[in-house]
């Protein structure tokens, strides 16, 4: 995943390299036209200062012959020779190609044909300037423009680098509040101002926000904590009268039935306002967190316990419980969490299956045989059946991932080779 900064780097280089690309044929372009509009008016220059020195020197037709051969022998480029008519030679300027023999290559030539006046005679002067080579222009200006352009990448990363490090700090500070807050902290939350519009906004709708979500989750846990302290009076005072009908002689067999599924359903509820009731008390942080618990003997009186479910099943158990692992938590809290484990691994297993149990100093390792991955992307949350098998209250995962982010443990789940595999790192 890239970052906010790198995004925005990206389009201004491949904006400046095509500016800088588009550049090269027209600063060709714009600097041949200035190099061949020069050259033409030196030229032009040129021939009018022959025309003058070779007028001012006065001298003798013969004499102005022998002087234009040995001007065009010393100067190569030039040459002016005798024109048949007295007449005016009409101006043309050209540019051409052709094999120079002095220096051994074909070379581009600026021309100037055109006349000269001289003792009242009229020669032909052609000029020649040796031009540019278009590949060497091209090649300069392309070496310039890639220059330009790693030097303008180079300022990009520098100025982003150094922009952002003032320019989007309030908003790393934003970002770091908003991570360390929390629903169930009885802590506000506020944003520091800042000097940028954008940013201010950006805290005030947030603040706004949060402010919202807190009322909201503090009226829902209220609800929840006030429906089941208000159940548990009627629900103990259904359960001892379903306690007293189980006792009476004159039932039915058919009553007992429906008695017993009303039992049933009974049991469900008072489990599910039980465990609502402990979720809240872990919210509230209800719970002594200063206790050293020996989690390997506790791990092995537990699956003891639960030895009967096993055998009811068929199940087989193996341990790998490292000794003398010793871990900073409530007793209550870690009981519930290691029963939920192993009553979840026994409710989603299959007939004659297995369980193993690991233990090491960082982890606890729950993995049992299974038919199906049970949903993942609803696995802890309150009140969704992961399995359409073995159906349950909803809230035993719930509780465990509630008290694993109480102690800031990691807990994951993972279904291979026909087998799920809970992992509760320390």
């Amino acid at each position: 995943m890239k970052r906010l900064l790198d995004k925005t780097l990206r389009p201004l280089a491949i904006y400046a390299l095509i500016v800088l690309l588009l550049s090269i044929p027209a600063y060709y372009f714009i600097v041949d036209r200035i190099w061949i509009n020069e050259l033409d008016k030196h030229q032009y220059a040129l021939r009018d200062k022959i025309e003058s020195r070779l007028s001012k020197l006065n001298l003798p037709d013969s004499t102005i012959e022998q002087t234009i051969n040995i001007w065009n022998e010393i100067e190569p480029g030039f040459i002016l020779t005798s024109h048949p008519t007295d007449t005016v030679i009409k101006d043309s300027i050209y540019t051409s190609t052709r094999f120079d023999h002095f220096l051994q290559d074909t070379e581009q030539f600026r021309s100037l044909s055109t006349s000269v006046r001289i003792n009242h005679k009229y020669y032909r002067l052609l000029i020649e300037t040796n031009m540019e080579e278009t590949d060497e222009t091209v090649t300069a200006i392309s070496l310039t423009a890639i220059f330009f352009f790693l030097l303008l990448l180079g300022g990009f990363i520098f100025l982003i680098r150094r922009l952002s490090a003032s320019i989007w700090q309030p908003f790393y500070v934003t970002l770091n509040t908003i991570k360390k807050f929390k629903l169930n902290s009885d802590e506000g939350i506020s944003f520091e101002n800042s000097n940028i519009q954008e940013f201010n906004e950006l805290n005030d709708s947030l603040g706004k926000l949060l402010i919202r979500n807190v009322n909201v989750y503090k009226q829902q846990k209220e609800f929840t904590e006030n429906v089941s302290h208000e159940l548990q009076t009627p629900l103990a005072i259904i359960q001892s009268k379903m306690d007293l009908l189980f006792q009476h002689p004159a039932l039915t067999d058919e009553q007992y039935t429906i008695i017993e599924s009303a039992n049933t359903a009974l049991t469900r509820v008072s489990r599910i306002n039980k465990n609502l009731l402990l979720l809240a008390r872990i919210e509230n942080r209800q719970f002594a967190v200063g206790e050293t618990i020996n989690l390997s003997l506790l791990l092995t009186d537990l699956t003891d316990i639960l030895t009967e479910h096993l055998e009811g099943k068929q199940l087989t158990l193996e341990k790998k419980i490292q000794p003398d692992v010793s871990l900073q938590t409530n007793t209550v809290l870690i009981e519930v969490l290691i029963n939920n484990l192993l009553i979840n691994a026994i409710k989603h297993n299959i007939p004659h299956g297995s369980i193993s149990i690991e233990l090491t100093t960082n982890q606890l390792r729950i993995i049992n045989t299974g038919t199906n991955s049970l949903a993942e992307h609803k696995l802890f949350r309150r009140f969704s059946t992961t399995s359409a098998i073995n159906p349950g209250s909803g809230l035993g995962l719930a509780i465990i991932k509630q008290i694993c982010d109480l102690y800031q443990w990691q807990v994951n789940y993972n279904f291979i080779n026909k087998q799920h595999i809970f992992i509760i790192s320390f």
